[in-house]
């Protein structure tokens, strides 16, 4: 499997092998750094992260996972670049693609990694856009490999807003990888038709189905994976709180849907989560809106069930994966 000189910007670029295969890799790289077996493969490459969105998931998994293949790192915070403001992002794609050997952005639109990545010259990585988020998808397919020994036919259902990157990334590798998607929420939070429509076109190849329901009692019946995202996302303004609460909360992930699911399922959420009230927009939201959790219950979050830490780290090994196939040796 060849993946050199690519860039790594939504999984609908990428085919089902292609996509197994870099789980594989990620996998044989956790294992390779749980022995402390060296795997410096690309010693004295350097990686620029550009960050527009802040993140700690995302920022420690591309550093930590850059260290360990030799590489070093050169991180953008969102005032430590001109890219789209003194600069357009195809000058910034040219003068980066000089210097740096593989570029990772976190942001907005999908247009602006895209861009990048025309222009570049050297592999660019989406660590996150409005659109797609397919390094998390990666861990997630791990996690779930991890924890199933499999991953067709495994039943996933997202639950809460399933319009932009978690639900649309999610679906798109499930519908390659022959799993079981559902979105369970309501109509108006429903994924793009024209996405839904391609999904089922890969599902029917891969032995996956997708399925829409509102109904959350038939939706998670016998799942194998309950799978949640906060409701509102990082740059959006207060206002939309309000609407999203009122719309969503039928669908917030407790006990009661956990016991519906099979007896073996897991629950999963890409983090950060608002369980309890020990951050400041938890306890923003509890004052504006008398809520003391919002997209999932403290008892599912922190039961047996939860897997949110193992997604957690398999971030870095999968983001390792996708470096390590994808830059030139």
């Amino acid at each position: 499997m060849n993946l050199r000189g690519r860039s790594f910007l939504t999984l609908k670029d990428y085919t089902r092998e292609e996509i197994l295969y870099l789980i594989s890799l990620a996998a044989q790289l956790k294992t390779q750094k749980k022995g402390r077996i060296s795997h410096r493969n690309h010693e004295g490459k350097n990686v620029a992260l550009i960050f527009e969105k802040t993140s700690t998931r995302t920022r420690c998994a591309f550093e930590v996972a850059a260290h360990d293949l030799g590489m070093e790192v050169t991180y953008l915070d969102p005032s430590g670049s001109q890219i789209g403001k003194k600069e357009s992002i195809a000058d910034t794609a040219r003068v980066l693609g000089r210097m740096y050997d593989g570029i990772e952005y976190r942001g907005f639109g999908q247009e602006v990694v895209e861009a990048l990545a025309e222009h570049a010259g050297v592999p660019v990585w989406n660590g996150l856009t409005n659109e797609y988020h397919p390094t998390q998808v990666l861990a997630d397919m791990l996690t779930i490999q991890e924890k199933f020994g499999r991953l067709e036919g495994i039943r996933l259902v997202y639950m809460g807003d399933a319009r932009y990157n978690m639900g649309n990334s999610l679906m798109i590798v499930c519908a390659k990888l022959g799993l079981h998607y559902t979105a369970c929420t309501r109509k108006d939070y429903f994924p793009g038709a024209e996405l839904v429509e391609q999904c089922r076109e890969w599902a029917k190849e891969s032995g996956g189905s997708i399925t829409l329901t509102e109904d959350v009692k038939a939706g998670t019946a016998g799942a194998d994976v309950i799978y949640t995202d906060v409701w509102v996302s990082m740059g959006e303004p207060e206002e939309v709180w309000e609407e999203r609460i009122n719309a969503l909360l039928p669908y917030r992930v407790t006990a009661e849907v956990m016991a519906n699911a099979s007896e073996d399922a897991v629950f999963m959420h890409c983090l950060p989560a608002f369980h309890d009230l020990n951050t400041g927009i938890g306890r923003q939201i509890h004052e504006k809106f008398g809520l003391t959790e919002m997209e999932v219950t403290d008892d599912v979050f922190e039961s047996a069930q939860s897997v949110v830490f193992d997604e957690a780290e398999n971030r870095m090994h999968t983001i390792k994966a996708v470096m390590d196939a994808t830059l030139p040796l």
